[in-house]
């Protein structure tokens, strides 16, 4: 498919709705709530798991926060546990399709006016499989949600952070211990973490002269109800099955809202974050 690729702040949906923020439909001619804080973030896959509990930590710390992910219900289950009210905008969009994340990023500009943070976080995996029984559209599937989402998103980033005053933001990545070393039967997921982590330093370097810094954090077993298998016990490069700790993914969404609240003359490059007692040191 062939796309236009345009420069400058994404095109403005039409006066109709174009979000929900709370439970209520923003429209054009809505003025965006300003908070005291004074800042605004997008978070990928806000509706569970990690970056649920990144959007609360953010929420909590006075930032408004636009709630993205494919699932209505449980983005709304989010913004309704943070009682941050209208500081919880709501928006249901597919991160693998261009026109979704434009019209994403669209709202924002919108209800918020412009964007200090964004979070990919949207991610997935494949059925832990050697490669040779992988279908090419559970690879597909890995590759655009975890890389493409991310370039998706990260370029209608840089669009509004370019363009704003005062200009500038940050990116952060939700890269994996799989950027530096992977699980048996990974090939889709590791071989996406990897490239996230040559989307961060590319980021990170076209960002300077535009004053938006990219960092990156590798998270270690987050206990999230995707990892809760851990317990169970799971697959090790020597063929056998072990439980493995896991941490509160409190800790992890509070090691992102540091990384989002350093002045953007400083930045965390790359930060691991994982359960001290897991096999990762010496894995392999």
């Amino acid at each position: 498919m062939t796309e236009e690729i345009r420069v400058g702040p994404p095109q403005l949906a039409p006066a109709a709705a174009v979000g929900v923020r709370g439970t209520r439909t923003v429209m054009a001619h809505e003025p965006a709530t300003i908070h005291p804080h004074g800042r605004s973030a997008i978070i990928t896959g806000a509706g569970r798991g990690i970056g649920k509990a990144t959007a609360l930590a953010f929420l909590a710390d006075g930032y408004r926060v636009a709630l993205v992910g494919r699932h209505r219900d449980t983005l709304e289950r989010t913004a309704a546990e943070s009682g941050a009210g209208d500081r919880a905008l709501v928006v249901p969009a597919d991160v693998t399709s261009p026109d979704a994340v434009d019209a994403a990023f669209a709202a924002v500009h919108l209800g918020f006016g412009r964007l200090d943070v964004l979070f990919n976080n949207a991610g997935t995996g494949a059925r832990l499989v050697p490669i040779d029984e992988l279908t090419f559209d559970e690879w597909r599937r890995v590759v655009d949600v975890n890389l493409t989402g991310a370039f998706l998103c990260t370029r209608a980033a840089f669009r509004m952070m370019k363009d704003q005053a005062p200009r500038g933001g940050r990116i952060i990545n939700n890269g994996s211990l799989s950027a530096h070393a992977p699980r048996p039967n990974s090939s889709p997921y590791t071989a996406t973490k990897h490239a996230i982590t040559g989307l961060t330093r590319s980021t990170s370097l076209d960002g300077r002269q535009h004053d938006i810094a990219c960092g990156q954090i590798d998270i270690g077993n987050a206990l999230t109800e995707l990892t809760a298998r851990m317990a169970g016990g799971v697959p090790q490069a020597d063929g056998s099955i072990r439980a493995e700790p896991a941490i509160d993914v409190a800790i992890v969404a509070g090691a992102v809202l540091h990384m989002a609240n350093l002045p953007l003359e400083a930045n965390v490059q790359f930060m691991t974050i994982m359960a001290t007692k897991m096999p990762f040191v010496g894995r392999g």
